[in-house]
């Protein structure tokens, strides 16, 4: 199991990285600086797509599409990021302006 970054330090990065893309991003919720989790919600031109953290088989870090393989509505993706807040008060929410839908970080797709 790869050792875990806490959360602040990881948004940082990934804030960064999608600035040096020249992709706008921003932090729309500050959840727990060192354990909170991460959802990332991607605006591109067909709508919007919801990544969530989680862990691969082999406990490494990995992304997961929790809207789904298709992009949605923005309203739609809203009302899942505010399910995932209402369970976990300790999330943090960024967004990013990513026209392909693909994140400006590297990610692990499960």
């Amino acid at each position: 199991m790869e050792p875990k970054v806490k959360a602040g330090i990881w948004v940082s990065m990934a804030i960064r990285l999608s600035d040096m893309a020249g992709r706008p991003a921003a932090v729309l919720r500050k959840g727990d600086p060192d354990s909170g989790g991460i959802l990332c919600i991607l605006r591109g031109r067909e709508g919007c797509v919801v990544l969530s953290q989680a862990r691969d088989a082999e406990g490494r870090p990995a992304w997961l599409r929790g809207t789904g393989a298709a992009p949605i509505e923005e309203a739609l993706a809203q009302a899942y990021v505010e399910r995932q807040v209402k369970r976990d008060p300790d999330l943090w929410v960024l967004e990013f302006e990513a026209p392909d839908l693909q994140p400006p970080f590297e990610a692990r797709m499960i």
